[in-house]
């Protein structure tokens, strides 16, 4: 069997580092692992909340600009536009009538963003992991690369392709989710009890300047004691040592040793140090791309017409076994 991997990232908002590092940083060793890569922004995903249109169209070609400038490779991987393939949707929808509600209600992401008032989000945030599904489904993905958080999701990818499978002949392949150990939840310097996000004042964004990021790391919060070291009671430096690891190519016991009897001052700034150097050739590579516009579109407008046929005769393969239309 060919191995395939899927995964995407919303255009909303600035990139994160943990979007890097729980994600992105996966992206780019795995397309030279596998037979096929294919990275999709997904737009559609990003209006289960309003959005500026402007701000939404300079968004998606800034992500591609990032996942280009941390080492995707258009002429390895597939990079496209979620909402410029028809068939994302209308395999949703059919999906949709072969999922069960009491399943997405049990998504724990839409519990947490529902918990204000569940009447006032959208039908689509409910909605989201079936699209979500049939983003992964619709090109037979044998793998997954995901943060933590969207584990479920693929699990719930799985299920609804199983029970498609049993209904109707063998159609999707399953996949499997990987999440890179350590870093595949990256969590916020201000409450490591929660992941770092993009509506984390305190997350470090990856289009940072260095005095910001100088600044978040001094405000982040220190667990008790004195101690840099990771371990259970020690999240917030365990927390900042996977970054630190990830930035920097050492291991966390290497780190360990190296502040053994140092404070969390000297510890913190110099941990921004790493970041800012890690950050700044792509940084300006990003830059780069964003000056040439055109030439991102073309390697999103490739990557879309790349795909069309393989998203093309899945649906129609989809369409027939359930008796819809005529093809």
């Amino acid at each position: 069997m060919k191995k395939i991997i899927f995964s995407g990232i919303q255009p909303s908002g600035a990139l994160h580092l943990g979007n890097y590092l729980g994600a992105i940083k996966q992206w780019v060793a795995l397309q030279n692992e596998v037979d096929e890569a294919i990275y999709c922004i997904v737009d559609l995903h990003a209006i289960t909340v309003p959005q500026t249109p402007e701000v939404l169209k300079n968004n998606i070609l800034s992500t591609a600009a990032w996942y280009i400038a941390f080492g995707v490779n258009p002429e390895k991987s597939k990079i496209f536009v979620q909402s410029s393939r028809p068939e994302h949707t209308e395999l949703a929808w059919i999906l949709a009538c072969n999922t069960k509600t009491g399943e997405l209600f049990r998504m724990t992401q839409f519990k947490d963003k529902s918990m204000k008032n569940r009447d006032a989000v959208s039908a689509g945030l409910l909605t989201y992991p079936i699209l979500m599904a049939a983003d992964i489904l619709l090109y037979n993905a044998t793998a997954v690369p995901v943060g933590e958080d969207q584990k479920q999701h693929v699990e719930l990818t799985r299920d609804i392709a199983e029970r498609f499978n049993f209904h109707y002949g063998p159609t999707f392949t399953v996949p499997e989710p990987i999440i890179q150990k350590g870093t595949g939840r990256i969590m916020s310097l201000d409450n490591p009890m929660n992941k770092m996000s993009k509506s984390d004042k305190s997350g470090i964004g990856i289009s940072d300047s260095p005095d910001e990021i100088k600044d978040k790391l001094k405000r982040a919060v220190t667990d008790s004691g004195n101690e840099i070291k990771s371990g259970p009671g020690k999240p917030a430096i365990s927390n900042m040592l996977n970054i630190f690891s990830a930035v920097s190519g050492k291991s966390i016991k290497e780190l360990e040793e190296q502040y053994l009897g140092k404070g969390y001052g000297q510890f913190k700034s110099e941990l921004a140090e790493a970041i800012i150097s890690f950050l700044e050739p792509i940084q300006k590579k990003h830059k780069a791309l964003m000056a040439d516009k055109r030439g991102l579109e073309e390697i999103l407008r490739k990557g879309a017409m790349d795909l069309k046929k393989p998203a093309s005769d899945l649906l129609i393969d989809v369409k027939e076994k359930i008796g819809l239309g005529i093809t």
